[in-house]
């Protein structure tokens, strides 16, 4: 075991944040597609 096993800076789970980052990037592809979709339809009126 070395020194960096024994003296651990961060002990939290990392579930939290991969799923914050995992909502945060597909909220933003997602606001980019309505977006598109938007300019898509208001283009043939």
């Amino acid at each position: 075991m070395n020194k960096f096993e024994k003296d651990v800076q961060d002990k939290a789970n990392d579930i939290v944040p991969s799923v914050v980052g995992f909502v945060a990037s597909f909220a933003f592809f997602a606001i980019i597609f309505i977006i598109a979709n938007v300019a898509d339809v208001v283009s043939y009126y």
